[in-house]
Formats: C-alpha cells, sequence, structure tokens
C-alpha cells in the first residue's frame, strides 16, 4: 500500500477506535482521524483508488457518525457501549478487507537485478513475409510477432524505470484485464499490476563493456505474454546476456501491435483430449517457427554488433517451454534449451543435440501421468547432457511473475515466497546459462543440486 493508502487506513480505524476513548482526549481524537481520512480520500479520488480501498473507505464513512455524534451530543444520550460494539465490529471487518486484499494482490515490486550490468529494455515488432498468418483467412495477413529486448545498458541511476506488461499503462491495463480473464478473474482483481514499474530503462544505451553478449529467446506460456517473466529476464540481462521475449498473436492474452490494434488469444480448449493435443502441436509449432524468426530478425536490429549469435540459448514456460525445445530440433543455430514447466509436444525425433535444463515443480503419475515419461524420453534422447532439476515447493506459476502479484496459494504459485520464487529459478536458469554458454563453472551439477532435486541425463542413456 502506498502512503495515501496507509492514511487513509489509519484515519479509518482511528475514528473506530475514538468512540471508545476516554471523553477528554476523544474530540481530539476525533477531528484529527475525520481530517486525515477526508484528506486522505479526496487525493486517492484525484489519483485514482485500487478496489481494495473501497472497503475502507466504506469502514470509514459508517464509523464517522458514531465518532462524531457523541460531540454534539450530550453525554445522556450518548448511545450504549453494547449497542455500539456491533457496529464497531462491522466497521473493523470492512476496514481489514483492505490490507488482507491489498496483500493478496499486490503492486508487484520487482526484485533488484543482483549483476553487474544495469538492464535497459525495449520492444521491437517484426513481420515475417515468407509465413502466412494462419490464425486468419485473408491471405494477405502475415505473422507478426513482438518482442521486448532486456539488454545490458548504460544509463543516470535515477532514470524513469519501465512500465511492466506494457509500453504505456494503458497497454499495460490491456494486458492486466486479458491475463485475468485469460483465467476466469474479474479484471478489477489485477488493477494494481500496470501500476508497477520495473528495473530496466526503457531504450537506455547498451552497455559499452562487456564485449558480445550471449542471446536468450524467451516464449511464454499458453495465453501468457512477452512480460511474464520480467524479474527473470531483467536477472539475467544484468549478468551479461540480451533476453528476447516473444508475444504470439492470438495465442497471448493480448498483444497490443505498433498500430494501435489489440489481438487477443484465439486459442480455444474444445475438451476432446485428442482435439487439444493435436490442436496444442500445432500452436507449439507456430511458436518454435516465431522463435527462429525472431533470432534471424535479430541479425539485422542496431544491436546485432552487440550480440554473440554463437551463443544463443531458446527457453520458455510451459507451452512455450515445448516451443523451445521444438525449435532447438529444428534450427541447429540454438546452442542451449532451458525448459520452465512444459510439457513436451511434437514428435520426439531428431533427438536434441543442445544441452538441455528443464525446470520443474514436483511432478508424479497421479498429477499428470504423462508429463515425466514424456520428458524423460526427451532428456534421455539428447546428443548432449541434459538436465532435470525438480525445485520444492514450486507451482506452475512459481516459473513467472505470478509469485509477485498473485495470492500466494501453495496450489497457484508455489510455497517459496514472493522473493525466493523469482530467485531460485532466476538463479538455477544463469547456473545452466553461464556453464554451457560461457564455459564457467566446472561442476554445474553440484551448482543445480543446490536449488532442487537433480537428475542428469548422459549421452547414451536411452540407447
Amino acid at each position: 500500500m502506498n502512503l495515501l493508502e496507509i492514511l487513509t487506513l489509519l484515519g479509518a480505524v482511528a475514528l473506530v477506535v475514538a468512540r471508545w476513548l476516554p471523553a477528554v482526549s476523544r474530540p481530539r481524537v476525533t477531528i484529527a482521524a475525520g481530517a486525515v481520512f477526508l484528506l486522505s480520500a479526496i487525493a486517492l479520488c484525484v489519483t485514482g483508488i485500487r478496489w481494495q480501498l473501497l472497503p475502507v473507505l466504506a469502514g470509514g464513512v459508517v464509523a464517522a457518525p458514531f465518532a462524531f455524534s457523541p460531540l454534539v451530543r450530550s453525554r445522556a444520550r450518548r448511545a450504549r457501549w453494547w449497542l455500539a460494539l456491533p457496529g464497531a465490529v462491522f466497521c473493523v471487518c470492512l476496514i481489514t478487507t483492505g490490507p488482507v486484499t491489498a496483500w493478496a494482490f499486490p503492486v508487484p515490486v520487482f526484485p533488484t537485478p543482483s549483476g553487474g550490468f544495469a538492464v535497459g529494455t525495449r520492444v521491437l515488432q517484426w513481420t515475417d513475409p515468407d509465413r502466412p498468418e494462419t490464425f486468419t483467412a485473408d491471405p494477405r495477413d502475415h505473422r507478426t510477432v513482438v518482442a521486448q529486448l532486456w539488454y545490458p545498458a548504460n544509463g543516470p541511476a535515477d532514470a524513469p524505470r519501465a512500465q511492466y506488461l506494457g509500453r504505456t499503462e494503458n497497454e499495460a491495463r490491456t494486458v492486466a484485464e486479458a491475463l485475468a480473464g485469460g483465467v476466469g478473474l474479474p479484471g478489477f482483481l489485477f488493477d494494481g499490476v500496470p501500476l508497477a514499474r520495473t528495473h530496466a530503462v526503457p531504450d537506455a544505451p547498451v552497455a559499452v563493456e562487456g564485449g558480445r553478449f550471449p542471446v536468450v529467446l524467451f516464449s511464454p506460456g499458453s495465453s501468457g505474454v512477452r512480460t511474464q517473466n520480467t524479474a527473470w529476464a531483467e536477472e539475467i540481462a544484468s549478468h551479461g546476456y540480451v533476453v528476447v521475449a516473444l508475444d504470439h498473436p492470438y495465442d497471448s492474452a493480448a498483444v497490443v501491435l505498433a498500430d494501435g490494434r489489440t489481438i487477443t488469444s484465439a486459442t480455444v480448449s474444445t475438451g476432446d483430449q485428442a482435439e487439444d493435443d493435436r490442436l496444442a502441436d500445432d500452436w507449439t509449432a507456430i511458436r518454435a517457427a516465431d522463435l527462429s524468426f525472431a533470432l534471424t530478425r535479430l541479425g539485422a536490429d542496431p544491436l546485432a554488433a552487440r550480440l554473440d549469435t554463437g551463443r544463443v540459448a531458446v527457453t520458455g514456460h510451459s507451452m512455450g517451454g515445448a516451443a523451445a525445445l521444438l525449435a532447438a530440433r529444428r534450427d541447429h543455430r540454438f546452442t542451449a534449451v532451458i525448459d520452465l514447466d512444459g510439457y513436451p509436444r511434437g514428435p520426439l525425433s531428431p533427438a536434441l543435440d543442445q544441452p538441455t535444463l528443464a525446470l520443474t515443480q514436483a511432478v508424479t503419475p497421479a498429477t499428470d501421468p504423462r508429463y515425466l515419461p514424456r520428458l524423460t524420453d526427451v532428456l534421455t534422447r539428447g546428443a548432449a547432457t541434459n538436465y532435470r532439476l525438480t525445485i520444492p515447493g514450486a507451482a506452475h506459476l512459481t516459473f513467472t511473475d505470478g509469485p509477485l502479484y498473485l495470492p500466494p496459494v501453495p496450489s497457484i504459485v508455489g510455497s517459496l515466497g514472493r522473493a525466493e520464487s523469482p530467485r531460485v529459478v532466476a538463479a538455477a536458469s544463469l547456473a545452466f546459462l553461464d556453464s554451457v554458454l560461457r564455459k564457467g563453472s566446472g561442476d554445474l551439477a553440484g551448482a543445480l543440486s543446490s536449488y532442487g532435486e537433480l537428475k542428469v541425463f548422459h549421452p547414451g542413456d536411452g540407447r
């Protein structure tokens, strides 16, 4: 909660408490509480009220007549305490709802990147002239993707920070409402998310030092968006990588194009598992092609001179992880793979040539009988050493920014906590990237083991 919200909350609480104070102090406390509550509420009306403050305002409004009436009535007419108690309890319950819901659905606060570089960000849009858009019937419509880059940067420490979820607050609100709708929640529950600022500086100049930076491409989960792993991307970029995350139009929850059009998700489950698997395979293949196209377009970007396209990891969450695995089989420009809790889709051949890290929650045959056998098959077929790291206490959304702004319910975001979730996922990813792209730690297995339960798949294990 910000300062105005806290002052409103304190003013409302003081109005409830004032009724029960000794007569000598009651007038001063009541008048002061009323002034703080009124002025703070007016200021919130001007700056914008989050839905979590509505019960606080209601509680203060209901409490105010009971707080001020003893100041204008004689003592003989003052309500008996046992008559006033239910109203006070009701007001306290209303007011308490405010901080509880603000804690459950907060404005996300992003962890400070731990690397030696400041982080810049920019948004690009590319159209592939060789691929028609299969989600529309217009033959003139070609596949377009929106990419966001996070990169090592130079810039003043006090430079304005990037908006979360979009280039503007309007775009961020559009995306937040689409994300809420995608999981069946009313949009107002996420009204605090677009208020967040990240640590990256928009369009900051690239860092002078550091030479050429390895590249990490990222595909979000089904109905996810390019910014869904911002904390992860900023942490990795601060250690000298360029992270490129994609929006996949008609699959991502909402994609705002440069011309102002908004494209929402058109990928809908049918309820038939066989048909849904076929559709998911098709959508995964489109995403894989988007990732390869993005890598090609990066070669023509003004930043290209600072990109080491001989060291490129392809990564993704959920369906994005499946797309990363498929893209690596098809495109050998990718030199490493990270799958963040994604079920592998598409053909199992050819085998993966690239070293692969699969980060997963604890999966059992009871929770998903297909996941582990399929993932194990992919990893054991590989021509390089592959790793599966099971992170204790993780859930599917642990591998996104979800823990920063969703209710801390273990089945939704895991039990690692808002600070620990992004730290663990980014640290394990960095250990792998540093080892395979920079020939860093000679004991990658030891480094990964510190974050969870590790299983190593050596070449030939599947034969």
